[in-house]
């Protein structure tokens, strides 16, 4: 559980603990401006937290589990903070990854299947004709 340490606001220290990432993370999450407005520097110069940014920080942690990138999810967040509901744009981003992920199931099946290929005509002593013209015969073709 989260305690207020100044006026309603929280330290680093707390939001560190309660989110579960290293405080060099948060750092980082408000320097690109991933967590205002939920963040402010008090007179001494620390940075607050309103409890608020541990929602953040967890839509933060789930979208890049789901392989968003960070400019990605500063987009989304930047859709909340005008006080809309994001789920339409998080939704494109998704079915763009999905995508893009089945192309590389079909690029690494297509892989998968030259390869299968050259080891089933795999040679361990190829003819001397092709031995003395490449490096690994079984891999590279005569020109």
């Amino acid at each position: 559980m989260v305690t207020s340490s100044v006026g309603g606001w929280i330290k680093i220290g707390e939001v560190a603990a309660a989110s579960g990432l290293p405080v060099k993370t948060i750092r980082y999450y408000e320097e690109m401006g991933l967590l205002s407005p939920a963040v402010k520097r008090a007179e001494s110069g620390y940075r607050l937290f309103s409890t608020q940014v541990l929602n953040r920080l967890a839509f933060i942690k789930r979208s890049q589990s789901l392989g968003l990138r960070l400019s990605e999810i500063q987009e989304l967040l930047a859709i909340h903070d005008r006080g809309l509901l994001p789920c339409g744009a998080v939704k494109e981003r998704l079915e763009v990854k999905v995508a893009a992920i089945n192309e590389q199931i079909e690029a690494l099946e297509i892989l998968r299947d030259e390869l299968n290929g050259l080891l089933s005509g795999w040679q361990e002593q190829p003819p001397p004709h092709r031995i003395s013209h490449t490096i690994c015969p079984n891999i590279e073709s005569l020109l």
